[in-house]
């Protein structure tokens, strides 16, 4: 689920500053993790995710697109593109495939996301 930031419902809007707000953009418990990716057109981390389940990122992320496109796809053969301006949520069973170079902002559960993290890491060798 994506929306683009103009698209986020206006809540406060007063002499400088503005408020926009979407309810209902997934659930989150237990300690956040903030993290910033700096991604290169055509990365893909499918390969990456072999061995987890489902061979998808298991962990849901809630984030920004700060430049770029990215594709992300589902366990249920949807998919979607964020571009430069949108908020998102991912929900846990996807993957990611960078269309233009990306900067990202996600907000994810720690945990979660450090277990695939570290998954990744040793797919690459770096563990």
């Amino acid at each position: 689920m994506h929306i683009l930031k103009d698209k986020i419902p206006v809540h406060i809007d007063a002499p400088g500053a503005v408020a926009r707000q979407q309810g209902d953009f997934g659930a989150a418990s237990g300690t956040m993790a903030a993290e910033y990716f700096s991604l290169a057109t055509g990365t893909d981390i499918a390969p990456l995710l072999k061995g987890l389940k489902n061979d998808l990122c298991y962990a849901p992320h809630w984030g920004y697109v700060l430049a770029g496109e990215v594709e992300v796809s589902y366990a249920n053969g949807e998919s979607e593109r964020c571009s430069a301006g949108d908020a998102f949520h991912w929900p846990g069973g996807h993957s990611v495939r960078v269309i233009t170079d990306a900067e990202v902002i996600l907000f994810s559960p720690a945990e979660l996301h450090g277990e695939v993290i570290d998954h990744m890491k040793g797919a690459m060798g770096l563990a």
